[in-house]
């Protein structure tokens, strides 16, 4: 008896040992896997920033950025089972490639989003904010993704160029389109500063 009871305490301590490791080892995977879904996260919001700067730069769509992007699913596609994307022939890449490069070159024919933000602000008769902005022009083109931080970085390089002019209120921001007067009027302003010394 008192050997059974000696093997059932040490199997005791043995499992509740592999079961304390096991959980660490959970929990220390699971950080390690928000970690990684964080960088990605990130990686996709840069990407996005990336070619909406691109596309409001007006240069064509020459990197292989399609790629990478067009791998993610077919990660997550294997992860879940599916292996459709695995039997790709070589010729079959060169085509999506190809492909992907005139996707990459067709928004070009759609207005950009410059051009959006541009002719938003122009039919606008108040001040908004990059994330009215954002929501109107989500509602209005359901099709394309349009981000707040993507519409903010687009009307601060529309400022840049004179094509728009920011007002703070407070902690927030507004910007307006910029037409003739508000140039000059952005001018005057400047100029107290050189006329004090």
């Amino acid at each position: 008896m008192s050997e059974t009871t000696d093997l059932t305490s040490q199997y005791s301590a043995q499992v509740t040992g592999d079961l304390e490791r096991n959980l660490k080892e959970q929990e220390r995977l699971s950080g390690e896997i928000e970690a990684l879904q964080a960088q990605l996260a990130a990686l996709r919001h840069d990407h996005t920033v990336l070619v909406n700067i691109q596309q409001a730069l007006g240069v064509s769509g020459t990197t292989a950025a399609p790629e990478p992007v067009a791998t993610v699913p077919a990660a997550r596609q294997q992860a879940a089972g599916a292996s459709g994307t695995a039997k790709k022939s070589p010729a079959e890449g060169k085509r999506t490639g190809k492909k992907a490069a005139k996707a990459a070159a067709a928004p070009s024919a759609s207005p950009t989003l410059v051009d959006l933000v541009r002719e938003h602000l122009a039919g606008q008769n108040e001040p908004r904010s990059a994330a009215e902005i954002a929501t109107a022009l989500g509602q209005q083109h359901p099709e394309r993704t349009i981000k707040t931080t993507v519409v903010r970085t687009t009307l601060e390089g529309l400022m840049a160029k004179s094509r728009a002019q920011r007002t703070k209120q407070g902690s927030s921001v507004f910007y307006t389109a910029a037409d003739a007067t508000q140039p000059a009027s952005a001018e005057t302003e400047s100029q107290p500063e050189p006329a004090n010394p």
